[in-house]
């Protein structure tokens, strides 16, 4: 029975669940069912393996040979700085080299697929492979995607809605590779990426509106309002549209983060089912469904980045015709 729990606790590794194959062989899970429920000992080192994957930490890790599969680097920690009141700690940390790596595989990408497709242009001819596939791509967010929802005189925000579409691809790609992490399942993250949306949005309503149109957007009344209710509106709807401003990046960010979670999670769930139970049939039927989510995910991973930017698009457009 061992070596059947082994071999899918090799399976699990490549799904992305080292930890927990890790430990599982190690001898820190039971093969009883028992030994699994609510209260039990090991059902709370479980959950710690499940949380010790998704969260961020100041180590980048890596395949190796070693019994659990996986090595760790530790990345260099500096003192915090002290801001006001508060210590911020600029040390690097996991999920931050995977958005470098992220930015670092876009740009490339990018770079090497613009030169394939001026030559291919130059030549008379469309774009293959690859190259042609990215230009594909690129076309139909620009064209369907950010200027139907962004309106007139919309290819200034083009560049910006692009990068955050390939930009939240690529994180959520890399977390489905073996040994990976999703950067966007960190909400500092995702809060950042939405964060810079509602500046983009905000200051995109005060370029179109005005100072007075804009101001309108917070402070609404309807037209045509008697005097005397006025002020009744005004304290009424001003915190109603405050609220609606802040909720739209807050959702932005919360969708992706988790979306992104929530499928990792799931995947790490399956796999240590192998363990729980030690059971060939359990194994089996944990590996094909954690197989099937895995499958599943790597399908969020372009709709997320998707509704990222179409979600973004509308709500500049939305803004820029606050009338």
């Amino acid at each position: 029975m061992s070596r059947f729990v082994r071999l899918f606790g090799v399976l699990g590794i490549l799904l992305g669940a080292a930890p927990l194959a890790a430990h599982a062989q190690e001898g820190h899970t039971s093969e009883a069912f028992t030994a699994a429920q609510p209260g039990s000992h090991v059902a709370s080192e479980r959950e710690i393996d499940i949380m010790h994957h998704l969260a961020d930490k100041h180590t980048f890790e890596y395949p190796c040979l070693s019994p659990s599969y996986i090595c760790e680097i530790p990345l260099p920690q500096f003192a915090p700085v002290k801001v006001g009141s508060m210590l911020i700690d600029f040390s690097p940390t996991k999920h931050l080299m995977y958005v470098l790596l992220a930015s670092l595989l876009i740009g490339l990408i990018f770079i090497l697929s613009a030169g394939a497709i001026d030559r291919a242009h130059k030549q008379g001819k469309p774009a293959k492979g690859f190259a042609g596939a990215m230009e594909a791509t690129a076309l139909y967010i620009r064209q369907e995607v950010i200027l139907p929802n962004v309106g007139h005189h919309g290819e200034g925000f083009v560049p910006y809605l692009l990068t955050v579409f390939f930009f939240i691809l690529a994180c959520n790609l890399l977390g489905l590779v073996p040994w990976g992490a999703a950067a966007t399942g960190n909400i500092a993250i995702t809060g950042a990426l939405a964060l810079m949306a509602f500046v983009v949005i905000e200051i995109a309503g005060m370029r179109s509106l005005g100072f007075k149109g804009y101001m309108g957007t917070i402070f609404f009344l309807p037209p045509g309002l008697p005097t005397i209710l006025k002020p009744i509106i005004l304290l009424i709807m001003t915190p109603i549209e405050i609220i609606g401003k802040l909720a739209k990046p807050f959702a932005l960010a919360v969708r992706l983060f988790a979306n992104m979670t929530a499928g990792h999670a799931l995947v790490l769930a399956l796999i240590g089912l192998t363990f729980t139970f030690g059971s060939l049939t359990v194994g089996i039927a944990s590996s094909l469904m954690a197989t099937a989510i895995m499958l599943l995910e790597v399908f969020v991973a372009f709709l997320q980045a998707f509704v990222f930017t179409l979600l973004t698009a509308v709500f500049i457009g939305l803004m820029r015709e606050a009338h």
